[in-house]
């Protein structure tokens, strides 16, 4: 599975909003003149590799998708945000630390996995 990856319009559905269903996706929508977006990036992607499949990083360049800043209200960069199956489900601004940016990975993996096993049956076959 790829961990790191680019996205563009033509392929942020399938990219980001359905593979959201198997596996958190943390959208990382920056730009190569913005100074944070150039020490937050390398970040995540440190953390992805380090996390190993728990998440998957999604990397817009603001400048060439202007309508996915804009759907995402994306007022400043770095702007990243969490998907999981299929929603919006938190967000953050501007460059964090390390720790910071393990806790925000860690609630949106948590809330992954609670989704997931709220939608597989009981013991009694009943979801």
């Amino acid at each position: 599975m790829e961990l790191v990856f680019d996205v563009e319009e033509s392929d942020f559905e399938a990219l980001v909003v359905a593979r959201s269903h198997s596996v958190p996706v943390v959208l990382d929508i920056g730009a190569d003149w913005c100074g944070p977006c150039r020490m937050l990036t390398p970040l995540l992607e440190r953390l992805a590799v380090k996390y190993a499949g728990k998440f998957v990083l999604a990397k817009v360049d603001a400048d060439e998708n202007m309508r996915i800043a804009g759907r995402h209200q994306a007022k400043g960069f770095p702007t990243v945000i969490a998907y999981s199956h299929g929603q919006v489900v938190d967000r953050f601004h501007g460059m964090q630390t390390e720790g910071f940016s393990r806790h925000f990975l860690d609630k949106l993996i948590a809330h992954q996995a609670t989704l997931s096993n709220a939608s597989q049956p009981d013991d009694s076959g009943r979801v």
